[in-house]
């Protein structure tokens, strides 16, 4: 058993649900070992944070700088190998650049960076570096889409002819209709979240979900978003048209003000034979549809399932399985990648997903900002 990975974290501290899940997840495997980071921008704070936790100070630092320069003075053996970035969006690129400038794997959550141009900048570098880049589309860990995504591939369903994707969330109603509350969350702050809310935020696991899956790319989109009040700079809702082919359509919905709803992500992808659908909130579950026959549910662990779905199964038939383990298998791949050990292409989303991802959230701007015009994605 090799060695296992030094883990460092940046942000994520306090009650961050995005901590929590990281944590949880990197412990799975027994693949990392978390030994410091930098918590919070304040230094007491993350201090405090690591005591809670359970881990030791030495190696909790105020920025991003100083962990740098003390991890590059330790023996390459005792380093950090990679880190997690965790923060607001406004610090993903700076801060992923600096680390892959300075040799560390990265694990950044998404969207990316805030701009396309940055993403371009980022793949550029992590291709010079060539050091282990991950992007958390989290929902691409479950054991059920990587069924889905393996059927698919293996033609089960046929050649594919429509797609439809919902991610529809309720969070952000208490906080739009306050004027206040809506002028002090920097979900809803371009100089900390980018150019869009709704989309920036789960519009774009919608996106990568369905390449993904399909293995289709995107060619053409066309975005119809809202921002229900006109002091709202950020779009909180959208429907987005999309173009795969002359003969392949489908339809990419979001939403952060659908009341009531909690996370509601369900993806459909239907063949000329058949069609195969999955909803994040019943996660155990993949549905199969045909003409003239009844309904089939496919679960996790079950020896018809694919070899790649099986390995991300880490319970019995029957017992489910949740985000946490999703997350796992996104890190047990990264760490599978950093060790040159073999793994599956669609074990984690990489900088290519991330780019794509930055490249429709502007696509998908300046299609509504246009008058509701059909763009183009770029192809890369």
């Amino acid at each position: 058993m090799s060695r296992k990975i030094k883990l460092g974290i940046l942000g994520g501290g306090g009650d961050s649900l995005i901590g929590i899940l990281h944590r949880v997840a990197s412990s799975m495997y027994d693949r990392y070992e978390l030994v410091g980071g930098v918590f919070n921008i304040d230094l007491d704070e993350s201090i405090k944070f690591a005591e809670e936790i359970g881990i030791g100070t030495s190696r909790i630092y105020k920025d991003l700088d100083s962990l740098i320069e003390a991890e590059n003075a330790l023996p390459e053996h005792e380093r950090i190998q990679v880190v997690s970035v965790l923060t607001p969006n406004f610090l993903h690129f700076p801060m992923a650049k600096k680390l892959l400038e300075n040799k560390f794997h990265v694990i950044c959550e998404k969207p990316m960076t805030t701009t396309y141009e940055e993403a371009k900048e980022l793949r550029e570098i992590q291709a010079k570096s060539n050091k282990v880049f991950a992007v958390t589309y989290t929902y691409t860990g479950y054991p059920m889409v990587r069924q889905m995504k393996e059927m698919i591939a293996s033609g089960a369903i046929g050649k594919i002819q429509k797609i439809d994707v919902q991610y529809y969330q309720g969070w952000i109603n208490p906080i739009i209709h306050d004027k206040e509350k809506r002028s002090n969350t920097w979900r809803l702050d371009p100089e900390k979240s980018g150019i869009s809310c709704c989309v920036g935020d789960i519009g774009t696991h919608a996106f990568d979900m369905i390449e993904y899956v399909s293995g289709l790319h995107v060619k053409e989109i066309l975005a119809d978003l809202n921002y229900l009040y006109k002091d709202n700079l950020m779009d909180i809702d959208g429907t987005i048209l999309l173009r795969f082919s002359e003969y392949v359509k489908g339809v990419l919905r979001s939403s952060q003000i659908a009341t009531g709803e909690e996370n509601n992500f369900t993806v459909s992808i239907y063949g000329d034979n058949a069609a195969l659908k999955w909803e994040q909130e019943n996660p155990n579950y993949l549905y199969m549809l045909e003409d003239g026959k009844p309904m089939q549910v496919l679960k996790p662990g079950h020896e018809y399932n694919s070899a790649f779905s099986l390995a991300g199964t880490k319970l019995p038939p029957g017992h489910p399985e949740g985000i946490f383990d999703s997350m796992g298998n996104i890190y047990k791949g990264v760490a599978r990648a950093i060790n040159n050990e073999e793994y599956h292409p669609g074990e984690f989303p990489g900088i290519s997903d991330g780019l794509r991802g930055m490249n429709f959230i502007e696509k998908a701007v300046d299609s509504h900002k246009n008058g509701n015009t059909w763009v183009k994605i770029d192809e890369n």
